[in-house]
């Protein structure tokens, strides 16, 4: 079992930058044996994958429109995953959601693949 608590959201302004927590506990299994990735779910839209690092960092990919402003990281010896995020956009609005995934995936990960959830922060960017 493994449960996940994002931290960071905020309001900021547009070209403004925000740093996201995802911090992980489990049973069973350590949280560096899991990939985790980070989506987004805008108003009025469905979840969207933002990027992926594998267990031990050494893989990332990011979505298109965030390739450039985001970096994801991870630190496990402190069971938590990063998502610096620089230079946003008011398109960028959105509620953030860390999640896990047992196999070891990499790339976009479509979140029914993802097998933990957290509970997500709101992102607001004002133009």
């Amino acid at each position: 079992q493994v449960q996940l608590v994002e931290s960071g959201g905020g309001l900021v302004q547009a070209g403004g930058s925000l740093r996201l927590s995802c911090s992980c506990t489990a049973s069973g299994r350590t949280c560096s044996s899991y990939v985790m990735a980070w989506f987004r779910q805008a108003p009025g839209k469905g979840r969207e994958w933002i990027s992926t690092i594998t267990y031990s960092g050494g893989t990332t990919a990011y979505t298109d429109s965030v390739k450039g402003r985001f970096t994801i990281s991870r630190d496990n010896a402190k069971h938590t995953v990063y998502l610096r995020m620089n230079t946003l956009k008011p398109e960028d609005t959105a509620v953030y959601y860390c999640a896990a995934a047992a196999r070891p995936y990499s790339g976009s990960i479509p979140d029914s693949l993802m097998d933990y959830w957290g509970q997500g922060t709101q992102v607001t960017v004002s133009s």
